[in-house]
């Protein structure tokens, strides 16, 4: 099984990618559109030289790969891909030949942690317009994507995980539970800079507290990004069976 997980930055990702990637059964790939979102859009983003040099740069080579066979042999693929990488001109056709997860979490929360980390996102860093456009071209295609939101997985991680293992049709494992401290083997080049404090857990954080405040500077951001975040919430459902 090849598991695509959408998302935006700052948005429970890299977790999510530590428990799938702590089953024997599962290899993970991150981020494989970040050099080429970073090559055809010229953003200046942290470590911008480093990821060019890590990834290919072409698209078509990467979601060539995304479809091809699963890395070590591994019976099951968990690809986390962040929705603000798919710029026009990014091939979606593969995403036809997975199965989509889409991974949302409050707006007010996700400008909080990105800014604390790179100042003044705009709406199109942190993906909400584009994991909704995303959403609906695979539904177009008949598709019934699964919608999981981080604060749901927060508060009790073991069923939030049973119940999307059930709804993509696979077994739990309570490997998922938990992982090693110090990250996975194939995180990306730029963890270094974005998963500090996850690669020093050891499983899921705590519940969220209440939602935090967003500076006035960024109020039409998340202003913006509520609309989306609230249509893609209102498709949630447990069980996913």
């Amino acid at each position: 099984m090849k598991i695509a997980m959408w998302s935006g930055p700052r948005n429970l990702s890299t977790a999510m990618m530590y428990s799938f990637g702590n089953r024997p059964d599962c290899a993970v790939v991150d981020e494989p559109f970040y050099a080429a979102y970073l090559h055809r859009t010229g953003i200046d983003h942290p470590m911008r030289d480093d990821i060019l040099a890590s990834q290919p740069t072409s698209a078509h080579q990467v979601a060539a790969g995304l479809v091809g066979p699963n890395p070590a042999g591994k019976d099951h693929v968990y690809q986390k891909h962040m929705t603000q990488h798919m710029v026009p001109g990014v091939p979606r056709g593969w995403m036809r030949d997975v199965v989509n997860v889409f991974l949302i979490r409050h707006p007010a929360r996700v400008i909080a942690s990105y800014a604390a980390r790179r100042e003044n996102p705009v709406l199109s860093d942190i993906g909400f317009a584009q994991q909704a456009d995303l959403f609906d071209l695979v539904r177009g295609w008949g598709q019934s994507p699964i919608v999981i939101d981080s604060h749901d997985i927060l508060e009790n991680p073991e069923a939030m995980l049973r119940a999307l293992c059930v709804g993509i049709g696979l077994d739990f494992h309570p490997a998922m539970l938990d992982w090693p401290r110090g990250g996975h083997a194939d995180d990306g080049v730029w963890a270094s800079h974005w998963y500090g404090a996850v690669r020093d857990s050891t499983g899921f954080a705590g519940a969220e507290g209440p939602l935090p405040e967003v500076p006035d500077h960024l109020r039409a951001v998340l202003d913006a990004a509520l609309p989306f975040y609230e249509t893609l919430k209102a498709h949630k459902r447990v069980p996913w069976a």
